[in-house]
């Protein structure tokens, strides 16, 4: 039986000669030393090392046959890229030339590789470790076999643009920036965006030698207040501030001594600071299709609340062609309607009491006859009181009850116009007062019946109070 082979591993003597040369002491049968493991030079090092087969070494070739393969190879290349000399003759010759040392280059490098084996070393004891055994291929030689690859299989090369250099300024041209600080024509346009324009201040109308009195309203209010309709817009209202802050000021000087006169007609209207009573001028318009920001008025609200609560009051507008002083219950809360539909059902000889007062009809329903029918009617039939009204009777009642006109309404409320000459005169106070009485009784019976109210009888008098 044949004696079994051993591997690399194992024939590696503990010896080491002074020569690179390794020599097997295997003992065949016949008493002879095997050179199977025996070589002409140390590759057989670097296949311990690495996992594929070691690469046959080329013989050296003389230096004759080198120059021949660099002409062979110059000819290849200039039969493959003839397309490429339409280009200008300049830049053919620098690409060419250029090339060409690449390409010798890069074939005495793979010939050089191939031909020259990397020189011996001598090996310690043991394994060759890792690090040493492992053999890297360096960069230059791989380039240069993609590039020769890459020519070899018909590929242009692609050509490597020169990067741009900064051109230099030269003495001659203009400097972009004096010595003072002057600019370029694209800053001075940038300057003049960013440039802050200066609005001269409008100077306030003259007073036409008449003084602002607490009694009455100036007239130049109502010319702010005609230039605001014709110029609603923020920008214009910042321009004439000054305009605005003094007619405002007499806007609330003339509420306030109206507030007073309001108390003495009727009772249960409290003192309340000017801002709870002063409508502001500002509009909401996030759910509004009117894109004006401002009211072209000014007006004010009295009741026991104010201008903002659930009870009825006493109203003034002033508005340059539109005037009007009127007072009600407008736009009341669910619970506060129910209850009023449901007094005016069950006493509706009080309501009809407050209709038919000849003052109060001659204000405010100068167009109706002295009869219950055709004033109640004209109430029902009033702008403010129509425009929300139920097309049917309110649920619960019956169709054919004697005030269901009265009953369909949401607004009881009543109002007159007025010229502006009203609020300019000088009694312009008590020509609102004389509006304003005629309506008392009318503002106290619908909050009455509109509130929580307790009747009750004492002494033959019926009355009521609010819980």
């Amino acid at each position: 039986m044949p004696a079994r082979k051993r591997t690399a591993a194992e024939a590696i003597s503990p010896e080491i000669s002074g020569s690179s040369r390794r020599r097997s002491h295997r003992i065949s049968s016949s008493g002879k030393k095997s050179s199977y493991f025996e070589a002409d030079n140390d590759d057989d090092d670097d296949e311990l090392g690495r996992g594929p087969p070691p690469r046959k070494a080329m013989k050296a070739q003389p230096r004759a046959s080198l120059s021949g393969r660099r002409k062979s190879k110059k000819e290849d290349d200039e039969l493959q890229y003839e397309n490429e000399e339409q280009v200008s003759e300049d830049e053919d010759e620098d690409e060419d030339d250029g090339f060409v040392e690449d390409k010798d280059e890069s074939d005495e490098d793979d010939f050089e590789s191939d031909a020259t084996p990397p020189p011996a070393q001598k090996r310690g004891r043991g394994r060759p470790s890792k690090g040493r055994a492992a053999t890297a291929v360096t960069p230059k030689k791989s380039a240069a076999k993609s590039r020769t690859s890459d020519v070899g299989m018909g590929m242009p090369r692609s050509k490597a643009k020169p990067k741009a250099k900064p051109k230099k300024k030269l003495e001659s041209e203009e400097p972009e920036a004096d010595e003072y600080g002057g600019e370029e024509d694209d800053d001075d346009e940038e300057d003049e965006e960013d440039r802050i324009t200066f609005i001269p201040a409008t100077k306030l109308r003259d007073t036409g030698g008449v003084d602002y009195e607490d009694t009455r309203l100036h007239k130049n209010t109502f010319l702010f207040l005609k230039d605001l309709k014709a110029n609603n817009q923020r920008a214009w209202l910042k321009t004439h501030d000054a305009e605005y802050r003094r007619s405002l000021k007499d806007w609330e000087s003339f509420v306030t001594t109206l507030t007073d006169k309001i108390i003495e007609a009727d009772e249960t209207i409290p003192e309340l600071p000017i801002k709870d009573v002063v409508f502001r001028i500002y509009r909401d318009i996030r759910f509004s299709k009117d894109p004006t920001p401002y009211k072209p008025h000014y007006s004010a609200a009295w009741s026991r609340t104010g201008r903002k609560g659930p009870y009825a009051c006493y109203y003034v507008h002033a508005e340059p062609g539109r005037c009007m002083v009127g007072g009600g219950l407008w736009h009341p809360a669910a619970d506060a309607l129910a209850r009023l539909r449901a007094n005016i059902d069950e006493r509706p000889h009080r309501i009809r009491r407050v209709l038919m007062n000849p003052t109060f009809r001659e204000t405010f329903l100068p167009d109706a006859k002295p009869n219950e029918k055709a004033v109640l009617g004209a109430f029902a039939k009033l702008r403010m009181n129509r425009e929300n009204a139920l097309k049917t009777k309110p649920k619960g009642f019956n169709p054919d009850h004697r005030d269901v006109e009265l009953l369909k309404l949401r607004n009881y409320t009543v109002g007159t116009y007025i010229e502006d000459a009203d609020l300019v005169a000088e009694d312009s106070q008590e020509r609102i007062m004389r509006i304003i009485g005629a309506m008392v009784e009318f503002v106290s019976t619908t909050w009455l019946f509109s509130s929580k109210v307790h009747w009750c009888v004492n002494s033959g008098v019926r009355a009521g109070y609010v819980s």
